[in-house]
């Protein structure tokens, strides 16, 4: 007879595995041994397989995934509100970077702060994206635009899964925007920004490597430079691509094998057959999409017809998406951009761990994966897209362990 760690019982679960519909399994259990799934199946059998250490009633709710936010900004420091609301009093984008705002004033707050500083604000956003089961986080970075800035981001990024019950993935961001510095002189930025790879990399700081290719960003050309340099030291990249406009980005990334290409409201028919032979998945941000009275969607339905994966994330950052709820970046998908809440569910689990090159290890309810799950008192899986404002959640489990939705910021 088996020994596990946990047995949760009397629960629906919805193991996302599958080609199609949520893997639905009613009155089942779940049992967990050293962090992993041991077990799942109909509750009726648990006591066949085994006898677990701790016994958990699941009370009649649905299981799913723990939820996984694929895409976001969250270490910050500072706010941008002031342009949020100046720009509804008529100031335009160009008003507010002549008078230091933008992305700068993100920079100069980021770089101003101590790594204290930056958890102590990051960690009530990233309590309130936990409060809703989510249980993996990617963290960029980005706002600090030299070496010492960006390393400190990152390192911030780190300490979060110490202090909180998460896991993080981190991305250096380091071609996100040019520096003062650096100005009218973006190919010695990227110089920079290659060099800062391999002394990130050497610290363990970075699971992978993103760029802003975009007009107002970074070109083709420079963006493949960063890739370059991040394939040479092993770390698979993904890319800002087509938020405002066709930089055939997408393609770009493909080319590369990227886990993701994010944004894509101005993606075309090459870009998608590019990341469809690639397996690269589409991160659909409509929280931006939303905050910016954006009027161009992603092509989801052609997205769906070359079946590329889509993920749905937050990206939450304090300039286009200050967003910390990834249950309504999953109704907005669906309201949207007509997502079926299948496929938006699908967008928080199994394509997010997809996004994040971690499929093999979170994302779906299969014996061998992490005992990462998040329980929802809903009579169906498509409720968790339908409300709005309404937070489900009875209780998560991380890498094996029971905790409760809130959990304690640190001071």
């Amino acid at each position: 007879m088996t020994a596990w760690d946990l047995l949760i019982g009397n629960v629906h679960l919805a193991t996302m595995a599958g080609e199609s519909g949520y893997g639905e399994l009613r009155d089942g259990a779940i049992a967990v041994k050293d962090g992993r799934i041991a077990w799942l199946g109909p509750r009726s059998e648990a006591a066949q397989h085994g006898t677990a250490s701790e016994e958990r009633d699941g009370d009649g709710c649905w299981l799913t995934p723990g939820l996984i936010d694929c895409h976001t900004h969250i270490v910050h420091a500072g706010n941008r509100s002031d342009e949020f609301e100046a720009r509804l009093n008529g100031a335009t984008y160009e008003d507010i970077a002549r008078a230091g705002g933008g992305i700068m004033s993100t920079v100069r707050a980021t770089r101003a702060a101590s790594e204290e500083e930056l958890l102590c604000q990051s960690a009530p956003r990233i309590a309130s994206l936990l409060a809703e089961g989510v249980t993996t986080l990617e963290i960029k970075s980005g706002y600090g635009l030299d070496l010492a800035s960006e390393a400190k981001m990152l390192r911030t990024a780190r300490r979060v899964q110490d202090v909180l019950p998460v896991r993080v993935a981190t991305t250096f961001l380091g071609a996100h925007a040019l520096p003062p510095e650096y100005k009218d002189r973006p190919d010695d930025y990227i110089d920079a920004v290659c060099a800062m790879i391999p002394a990130l990399a050497e610290h363990d700081l970075v699971d992978a490597v993103d760029a802003f290719c975009e007009r107002i960003g970074f070109t083709a050309a420079q963006t493949e430079r960063v890739f370059a340099v991040a394939q040479q030291h092993g770390l698979p990249v993904k890319l800002h691509a087509e938020q405002l406009s066709d930089q055939r980005g997408a393609e770009l990334v493909a080319r590369f094998n990227g886990l993701s290409a994010d944004h894509l409201e101005h993606l075309s028919e090459a870009g998608i057959a590019a990341m469809a032979r690639a397996g690269t998945v589409a991160v659909l941000l409509p929280g931006a999409y939303y905050f910016l009275r954006d009027t161009t969607p992603p092509p989801v339905a052609a997205l769906r017809a070359a079946g590329v994966p889509m993920a749905v994330a937050t990206d939450n950052n304090p300039g286009t998406s200050p967003m910390t709820s990834l249950l309504l970046a999953l109704n907005m998908a669906c309201t949207l951009w007509r997502l079926t809440p299948q496929e938006a569910l699908a967008g928080a689990t199994v394509h997010g761990a997809r996004a994040l090159g971690l499929h093999g290890e979170i994302g779906t309810l299969e014996v061998g994966k992490r005992a990462d799950f998040a329980l929802w008192r809903i009579a169906r899986p498509a409720d968790l897209c339908y409300a709005i404002g309404f937070n489900p959640c009875a209780a998560v489990v991380n890498g094996g362990r029971w905790r409760l939705p809130q959990v304690a910021v640190p001071a």
